[in-house]
């Protein structure tokens, strides 16, 4: 009887107005603009092929690159065809496999970063391959874990994939109280990293807490009275501080940006490195994330939750670039 009730909990919401065209409600950009283009709308449910799964979505997080997407400036990223869906981070429960799924089921809870050139999160149902999604770590809700996928796969990619971070190396995490800079900072921790992080005089307690060795209030210090011969330096910013980052780089020391490379990064003039970054899902990634979660390494931080009726408000809060962790959309 419980398997039956739960059947039958995930399947009413697909049924929409009818049986016969099963519906949702997502957000869509019908147009590119400020805020005000997202809206809700009730549109067709899609059907997964093989080796996806379809999702249903109970969050799904807000990153800088969704506003990016929203105003038409992220090139060919989202691959956007108006109307478009945003959103790349997702968690829920597997509603439906398509054919040749093998490492899920119905009814598993799983979160996944969708591909940048797809998206579709902001939505009730999303399509999701096989690749892209782990298991949800148990011990954290969905709005937690919908937090992770994109911010944690970057800092993970940048540090460990590009920069082969090392224990016993010092790392410098530019804006280390946002989303991307909060996960770095945990997992430069995790494998033995010594960390300066910058941030605003009103997070210096809060980098403190999630393991900063030495924090730098960015309005009031200048980050190169506190890091020399750096090994590791990840940027989230570019421009001026990219070009001052560079010169407190070690000979041999590697950046790694997630915004592009100025003129300078592009030619150091010494012997340092400098590189930039497009994060790609990765599921067997994140399936390791997801157990430094369980086991309480890394902790997601969520500071702001939204129905989906407020997508514009969420955007909004987003641009203030003054978000602590992440902005999360909490769906029924």
């Amino acid at each position: 009887m419980r398997k039956l009730l739960l059947i039958t909990s995930l399947l009413l919401p697909l049924s929409g107005f009818g049986q016969d065209t099963p519906t949702m409600l997502a957000i869509q950009i019908a147009e590119f603009g400020e805020p005000g283009v997202l809206r809700v709308r009730e549109i067709p449910r899609p059907a997964p092929g093989p080796r996806e799964i379809l999702l249903r979505v109970h969050a799904a997080a807000v990153n800088p690159v969704d506003t990016s997407v929203r105003e038409g400036r992220a090139g060919g990223l989202s691959g956007a065809e108006l109307p478009y869906i945003p959103g790349f981070d997702v968690s829920g429960v597997v509603a439906v496999t398509g054919p040749g799924v093998t490492r899920f089921q119905f009814g598993d809870e799983v979160f996944a970063m969708l591909d940048l050139r797809r998206g579709g999160g902001y939505a009730q149902y999303v399509i999701v391959k096989e690749t892209e999604a782990a298991s949800k770590p148990a011990r954290v809700g969905h709005a937690e874990a919908a937090a992770i996928p994109l911010v944690a796969l970057t800092a993970w990619q940048a540090l460990f994939e590009v920069a082969k971070l090392q224990e016993g190396q010092t790392v410098l995490i530019h804006a280390g109280a946002g989303g991307v800079g909060s996960v770095a900072v945990q997992l430069a921790k995790w494998r033995g990293a010594r960390v300066i992080a910058t941030a605003s005089d009103y997070n210096q307690e809060f980098l403190r807490e999630i393991g900063v060795d030495v924090p730098v209030d960015y309005r009031n210090q200048r980050f190169e009275d506190f890091a020399r011969d750096v090994d590791v330096i990840l940027d989230p910013i570019g421009g001026e501080t990219q070009v001052r980052s560079l010169q407190i780089l070690k000979e041999g020391g590697t950046l790694v940006s997630i915004v592009g490379l100025t003129p300078e990064g592009r030619r150091p003039g010494r012997n340092v490195n400098a590189t930039s970054i497009l994060v790609q899902a990765n599921g067997e990634q994140l399936g390791q994330i997801g157990e430094l979660i369980e086991n309480g390494t890394l902790e997601p931080i969520v500071s702001y939750r939204f129905p989906l009726e407020q997508g514009p408000q969420a955007h909004e809060q987003s641009q203030t670039r003054r978000t602590r962790g992440k902005i999360v959309f909490e769906i029924e």
